[in-house]
């Protein structure tokens, strides 16, 4: 019996190599590169700066190494063309050159370059270098990736409901705005507010019937629709990055109460994780401000009213003051998003 490959090794096995644009007029350096990067990614070459530009436009290159000095027009004049293009502008550039003062240098990165290797080269440093930038266009591609991710699920959680999509992002607005207001450092505020639009993703798997029923629910329902957090919570876990850690968080949690009168779990207090602390906050007082189709958007003044009325009970009080502090901030929040609806 043969046993299936791993799902990496398959994906590995097919794999195209990155292509690399080589720019150079002269034979010899061009051969050179050739031999430093023949057995490691595929090769486009180009003796001039025109020719590179017209090159890159049809074939695309993951990176462009490219020279300074050449005819027509040059290595600078090259670099900058590819960066007002739109379809090459995120192509990374290094140009390999002779050229080293300082000031050619400081050129180079000012036109846009990622980096400036002097000639004669070095085939191991050259090789390193290389391979560096394109693990950075990696992690870039992969990070866009999972912003991607992360807007298709918060739209998931709500392609059935009623709420609105552009509800999402500004309520993940307003927990951007409390957490650092509560003193979390940028990275963890900047995973909240990519986290906490996938508070309802588990919403996918209530029954229209449930969803959107135009009545007050029945007991049985109302138990079938709390159990969008455990599904939601059990979705998101899937993913093992701390985005999607803190994300399977909210979800689970963002419908507990301080005073344990929440579900799924009766939590109380601090036994609460913060970032569904801050979530409730925020999905509430947004849900009261939004227009939905039974009822009017509520006020600002009367929504804080409710707020206050129920920190010790829905709330932690402490994150409430600290939402009403930051009361101006969270108004110029929402009337940012409203002007894109």
């Amino acid at each position: 019996m043969t046993l299936a490959a791993k799902p990496s090794v398959i994906l590995e096995s097919l794999t195209v190599p990155k292509k690399i644009l080589i720019v150079d007029d002269e034979p010899n350096n061009l051969q050179v590169l050739r031999q430093v990067f023949k057995n490691h990614y595929q090769l486009i070459f180009a003796a001039d700066g025109e020719k590179a530009f017209e090159v890159a436009i049809k074939h695309l290159p993951d990176l462009v190494l490219l020279d300074i000095m050449m005819p027509g027009i040059n290595g600078y004049q090259v670099c900058a063309k590819l960066r007002a293009n739109s379809i090459t502008q995120n192509i990374p550039v290094i140009f390999v050159t002779a050229m080293g003062d300082v000031g050619d240098e400081a050129m180079g990165f000012d036109v846009g370059a990622v980096d400036y290797i002097q000639k004669p080269i070095s085939a191991p440093i050259v090789l390193r270098r290389v391979k560096t930038h394109l693990s950075l266009v990696r992690a870039r591609e992969l990070e866009e990736n999972q912003r991607d991710a992360i807007y298709m699920l918060g739209e998931a959680g709500h392609f059935n409901d009623t709420d609105t999509g552009v509800h999402i992002w500004r309520m993940a607005a307003y927990c951007r705005a409390l957490a650092k207001a509560v003193g979390w450092s940028e990275n963890m505020v900047e995973r909240i507010e990519l986290a906490a639009p996938m508070h309802d993703t588990g919403k996918i798997g209530i029954p229209d019937a449930v969803l959107k029923a135009p009545r007050k629910l029945t007991a049985d329902e109302w138990e079938i629709m709390k159990q969008h957090a455990v599904i939601g919570a059990e979705i998101l876990a899937k993913g093992r990055t701390a985005l999607f850690v803190m994300a399977a968080e909210i979800a689970r949690y963002h419908h507990e109460k301080w005073d344990g009168s929440g579900y799924p779990g009766g939590l109380v207090g601090e036994a609460i994780p913060e970032s569904a602390r801050i979530v409730a906050i925020a999905d509430v007082f947004d849900a009261l401000t939004m227009k939905r189709p039974y009822k009017e958007p509520w006020s600002i003044e009367d929504s804080m009213i409710e707020i206050r009325k129920n920190a010790g009970s829905h709330f932690e009080p402490r994150l409430v003051e600290h939402f009403e502090r930051i009361l101006p901030e969270i108004e110029q929040i929402k009337n940012t998003w409203e002007k894109k609806e």
